[in-house]
């Protein structure tokens, strides 16, 4: 039986039907959920629960919501509101975001791990006036983080992650946690094309952004890419951020992404499967397109 993936899809504006349009195909395929970020302008929150109008039996979940931009008994409202209408389909995934993002929208936050604790407390706090809750997922990138969701949530979810290392950190989930339906899912950039250095490049141009974010580097140090992550900080204490791809080893890529052809990347998403992570989600990108034309691609190698 094929051991099918999830799918990460953000609806930017003037888009947004377009999205839920593929969330119906994707649910008549057989993918495993779709998960929707808050990039491109979009309301990951609102965009599920359109979702879960439009489908039956798809699981659907945010990938991430960042905690500081609603409080958490609004959140609460909203997401006990959609785990009831979706027959408890949907998983809230929540995180802490990056200081970049902090800083463009004016917010002042505490310690993450503090911040991400006292937040599902309130959550659950609310649940007497919102009704049930949906599964609380926690964006874990690091340790620390994994072990909190371990403790308060009812999951975890990385983005670009390292393969290699997932063993390692997956050794913080108690096997009774994971018997019991813990959720474990890996947001993973995703580009088919059998020119194997034309879907390197689109992967690399994402890869850069994340390379920009000290948190992410200090988890690829974490993860064992020391030597490449010391580059890249140099490239960018220099000022030379247009360098950060040709810094990116081979190595290190095919550990964070999935990319090349048709058969590479379902090796891949197996091998992710083998690594521990329960729902690898598939974010996909294209080398002559857009979203749209990224999903058509990967609905095709599943056919």
């Amino acid at each position: 039986m094929t051991r099918m993936p999830a799918i990460g899809l953000a609806a930017s504006p003037g888009r947004r039907q377009q999205v839920i349009d593929l969330a119906q195909e994707a649910e008549k395929r057989g993918f495993a959920g779709i998960y929707c970020p808050t990039a491109g302008g979009g309301d990951c929150v609102a965009l599920c629960q359109a979702i879960a109008h439009a489908t039956t039996t798809l699981q659907i979940g945010t990938s991430i919501q960042p905690i500081y931009f609603r409080l958490p008994a609004e959140l609460a409202r909203s997401a006990a509101f959609i785990h009831e209408i979706s027959g408890g389909r949907f998983r809230l995934g929540v995180g802490v975001s990056h200081a970049p993002v902090h800083n463009a929208h004016g917010v002042n936050v505490g310690k993450p791990l503090g911040d991400m604790r006292a937040y599902v407390e309130a959550m659950r706090a609310a649940e007497k006036m919102t009704g049930p809750l949906p599964p609380i997922v926690v964006a874990s990138l690091r340790s620390k983080m994994l072990a909190l969701a371990v403790e308060i949530g009812d999951g975890a979810v990385w983005a670009c992650s390292s393969r290699a290392y997932m063993a390692t950190q997956l050794k913080l989930v108690p096997e009774e946690k994971r018997k019991a339906g813990f959720f474990l899912g890996d947001m993973a950039p995703t580009v088919i094309d059998a020119d194997e250095e034309a879907a390197k490049a689109v992967v690399k141009k994402t890869l850069t952004m994340y390379c920009g974010l000290p948190n992410y580097r200090n988890y690829w140090k974490e993860a064992g890419y020391v030597e490449e992550m010391a580059a890249v900080e140099a490239a960018l204490a220099a000022g030379d951020r247009d360098r950060i791809p040709a810094l990116m080893s081979d190595s290190w890529l095919n550990d964070n992404a999935l990319f090349g052809s048709p058969t590479k990347v379902r090796d891949g998403i197996e091998a992710w499967f083998d690594a521990g992570i329960t729902t690898p989600i598939i974010v996909p990108s294209s080398t002559s397109g857009g979203q749209a034309k990224a999903a058509a691609e990967l609905f095709e190698i599943f056919a």
